[in-house]
């Protein structure tokens, strides 16, 4: 049996929707930006797609700019901040996707000061200490925190983020990547002045994204070129790939009461299962909190000697399991997770921690396959 607990790191394409690109690839190939009837019809299929995904957001069309996925949209809107809306002091947490935390030290580099906001054992945000340190008075700020976290699956208050930002005059910035297509997004009930979003991550096609800014934030083009995308984007966009993301993106919100129901049984089985094979199991962050946390996802570390840990990746792939060692970004490297590190396990530090994340694709039966695996492992 394969089984793909992955879904975290990117999920599997709906048919419904390879079948919508494959017909735009063949039917509207011609380009946005050309003023012929085959341009004409392209351009319109993209301001439609445009105008749905904002409906989703409580935005408007002109607020979404299409891009190749999350980390391109992190980069744009936390550089665009500095370089045009003069931040000059950017306040986040140590347990961001690599995609913000790798801009930072880019941005800290040039001399932008940058400040990491306090999180508890289990990686959820301070926000006393968050208010304390946007009351700090020194220079404009921008404050860029992920709404749920990739790894552990913790979920930002937004609303409350977002009005500490507004009281404090400070742009707001998240990293939605897990969260778009997952949850319902108010951007204005939150007073979210950008968003990062990609399409690999609700069952749409990889290399497609977008950035939510709002309209009342000036910034400037990030890519040179043409006038695409409001000038802010230079490139002819991707089409297909874009009308593939609002084909996922529609779907998903047309059903996503009933499949974050299923997908929540999912993990609450998951939970108790593994629980009866590792009675002295640790979950990551509020993973097992089934409120506090995604609904798509669990974290866990294994209470098993280092010396048979180190075989636990390589059994589960031969069995035909994915899943995750750390974040897929990290996953193939043998660096720790930035992220567990940051939770402070202390002895817990020396069992194996893997990422399970489901999707409505996954069973009960791919459950109990894993745990089977997993038994015979230890015995």
């Amino acid at each position: 049996m394969n089984v793909y607990f992955d879904n975290a790191a990117t999920t599997p394409i709906r048919a419904e929707v390879v079948d919508e690109i494959r017909n735009c690839m063949l039917e509207t190939y011609g380009n946005p930006s050309s003023t012929h009837s085959f341009g004409r019809s392209a351009k319109a299929k993209l301001e439609n797609a445009r105008k749905i995904i904002a409906s989703y957001l409580n935005a408007s069309s002109k607020e979404i700019i299409f891009t190749s996925g999350g980390t391109e949209s992190d980069n744009m809107l936390i550089r665009c901040a500095v370089k045009d809306l003069g931040v000059r002091t950017i306040i986040s947490s140590k347990l961001e996707h690599h995609a913000v935390l790798h801009t930072l030290d880019e941005l800290e580099k040039s001399g932008i000061k940058i400040k990491y906001v306090d999180t508890n054992i289990n990686g959820q945000i301070n926000y006393s200490d968050l208010e304390n340190k946007l009351n700090e008075n020194d220079s404009k700020k921008l404050v860029t925190l992920m709404y749920i976290n990739n790894e552990i699956g913790n979920i930002l208050d937004l609303e409350r983020v977002g009005a500490l930002c507004k009281q404090y005059q400070a742009f707001f910035h998240t990293d939605a990547v897990q969260g778009v297509a997952h949850y319902n997004i108010d951007v204005k009930k939150c007073n979210i002045d950008f968003l990062s979003a990609a399409a690999h991550k609700f069952h749409g096609p990889k290399g497609v994204g977008f950035s939510y800014v709002n309209n009342n934030c000036g910034i400037n083009p990030f890519i040179f070129g043409g006038s695409q995308e409001r000038g802010l984007r230079a490139g002819t966009e991707a089409l297909p790939n874009i009308i593939g993301m609002e084909k996922a993106m529609t779907i998903s919100y047309n059903n996503i009461n009933q499949e974050k129901e299923y997908i929540l049984s999912l993990k609450s089985y998951f939970i108790k299962s593994i629980t009866k094979i590792f009675p002295h199991i640790h979950f990551n962050g509020y993973s097992s909190n089934l409120t506090q946390s995604t609904y798509t996802l669990v974290n866990v570390s294994l209470p098993i000697i280092k010396e048979k840990a180190s075989l636990l990746d390589f059994q589960l792939d031969l069995k035909g399991i994915a899943c995750s060692k750390g974040s897929a970004c990290q996953s193939g490297s043998n660096k720790g997770s930035h992220v567990l590190e940051q939770l402070q396990r202390n002895s817990i530090n020396e069992w194996p921690s893997l990422r399970f994340s489901f999707s409505k694709f996954n069973t009960r039966e791919e459950i109990d396959y894993v745990m089977k695996v997993l038994k015979e492992f230890i015995e």
